[in-house]
């Protein structure tokens, strides 16, 4: 294989390895449960979250699922920012009384829905007034809360007013090395494909 193109796929697979980076996505997932309420309780329901917060754009887009509830869905919201990491409870601090679209009176549902949140109506005005009185400290406030483990979804019911279901939202673990690897040969194989279709044609 020549030299120019073994540079250049080495080239691409580096920047497709910093994309991520660039972006500046940071990922955060949930698992939601009865027992991880405070207090908690023998709810047989489930869910999962994940969380894709862009700190340039101040973007947070928020993907939710779950199931098996016992009661009928009443409001969900992110709480922040309890007093010890993955335990007790914490204030709202997105939109009241819920987020906007969550699927409301049901069992089991879906949500995905991005937030703005330089914009006032994607908060609790409470904690912004709580956080430095602005969007910005607000959402400093928040990524604070989330980094450390103080951050969780909490989905309500009418059996559990004080929520059936939550999960304190984690990063997400990194990829193995393995699977970089991985990356890296998929797009030496592409690269490769490429060349030697060119080759053919020349």
């Amino acid at each position: 294989m020549p030299r120019n193109f073994l540079r250049a796929a080495i080239a691409a697979a580096l920047t497709a390895l910093a994309l991520p980076a660039l972006a500046h996505n940071v990922i955060y997932i949930a698992s939601l449960s009865g027992p991880n309420e405070s207090p908690p309780n023998a709810s047989p329901g489930t869910g999962s979250a994940k969380f894709t917060i862009n700190e340039d754009t101040f973007m947070m887009r928020v993907e939710a699922s779950f199931s098996g509830l016992l009661g009928n869905t009443t409001n969900a919201h992110v709480h922040c920012c309890t007093t010890e990491p993955g335990l007790l409870n914490a204030g709202v601090a997105t939109p009241l009384p819920t987020f906007p679209g969550f699927p409301s009176g049901v069992k089991e549902g879906t949500y995905d829905q991005t937030f703005d949140m330089t914009q006032t109506g994607s908060w609790n005005s409470a904690f912004i007034n709580a956080n430095g009185g602005t969007t910005g400290t607000a959402f400093s406030a928040l990524l604070a809360g989330i980094g450390s483990g103080r951050a969780y979804l909490n989905i309500h019911s009418t059996s559990f007013g004080g929520g059936e279901i939550r999960g304190f939202l984690t990063l997400q673990p990194i990829p193995e090395p393995e699977t970089y690897a991985l990356m890296l040969a998929g797009l030496g194989l592409v690269g490769a494909t490429a060349w030697r279709k060119r080759q053919a044609a020349a």
